[in-house]
């Protein structure tokens, strides 16, 4: 079985005027988000592209424990970004330079000197930065990407850029994580295949339809499949980049094309 998700096109202030290929742009705002509604079969996952112009806010998001604990419905947010297109210079922040306080936490980002006390970091497409929940993050402008995440919509806004947006520094600093980012959790798509991320919420890998490189085990599993670039015929139905697709199982479909494919699944535990 394979079933087409539809998309949802968001305004951001900080989105793009102009959406490029293959979405369209219905919009005379500037679009930041285009999501793919999660199928009733995997509703434990989310994914969006993002677009950006200027950078986005300093967050963080909670975790299963955390978002219970504060009475949220909607559950905690882990979550991994793919680039796909940066220019020139384009960077985003994760983790802070060295262990910090709450209270500096909490004064920095009165002030704003919270940006430079991030660590930013240069992308290139095919870079992938997985997101623990609790991490302290910003996206940069001039930047496409790729976000798979758990699905909550649940943000707490550090800093703003002076932006009139609410913040919320009170749960931001509670769940923030106060260290640095572990570099482990980052990796590229050098290959013909390989794993992006395999958290207590959900995996991640990259495949290159057309190579000789082994599918894993667990692509059998219900699967959101997602072209990053060229199509590919999944038991006759065309899938191509823009587009994204509940697979059931992805191992035994028939598959004809080149595309390089993202692979979604939840884990056990989530």
């Amino acid at each position: 079985m394979i079933r087409k998700l539809p998309t949802r096109f968001v305004d951001k202030v900080w989105g793009v005027k102009r959406l490029p290929a293959p979405f369209p742009h219905p919009s005379d705002q500037p679009i930041g988000e285009v999501w793919f509604e999660p199928p009733p079969e995997l509703d434990q996952l989310l994914v969006k592209y993002i677009f950006t112009s200027e950078r986005l806010s300093v967050q963080a998001h909670p975790s299963d424990e955390q978002a219970e604990a504060m009475g949220l419905a909607d559950g905690g947010k882990s979550e991994c970004w793919v680039i796909l297109d940066a220019e020139p210079g384009a960077s985003i922040a994760v983790g802070f330079r060295e262990d910090i306080t709450a209270e500096d936490m909490r004064k920095s980002a009165l002030d704003g000197t919270i940006v430079d006390k991030l660590v930013w970091h240069e992308v290139q497409r095919g870079d992938a930065f997985y997101i623990p929940a609790g991490t302290v993050h910003a996206i940069g402008g001039g930047i496409s990407l790729v976000e798979v995440q758990q699905n909550s919509d649940i943000t707490f806004r550090l800093f703003d850029y002076g932006r009139p947006r609410e913040l919320h520094l009170d749960q931001g600093v509670e769940v923030a994580t106060t260290g640095p980012y572990p570099l482990d959790l980052s990796t590229r798509m050098d290959d013909d295949a390989g794993l992006l991320v395999d958290g207590p919420h959900f995996r991640l890998f990259y495949w290159q339809s057309d190579t000789l490189a082994p599918l894993p085990a667990t692509a059998q599993a219900p699967s959101i499949v997602i072209p990053l670039s060229g199509e590919i015929m999944l038991d006759g139905q065309r899938l191509g980049a823009g587009e994204c697709a509940l697979v059931e199982d992805f191992g035994s479909t028939s598959r004809v094309g080149d595309s390089l494919l993202l692979i979604a699944q939840p884990t056990a535990s989530s």
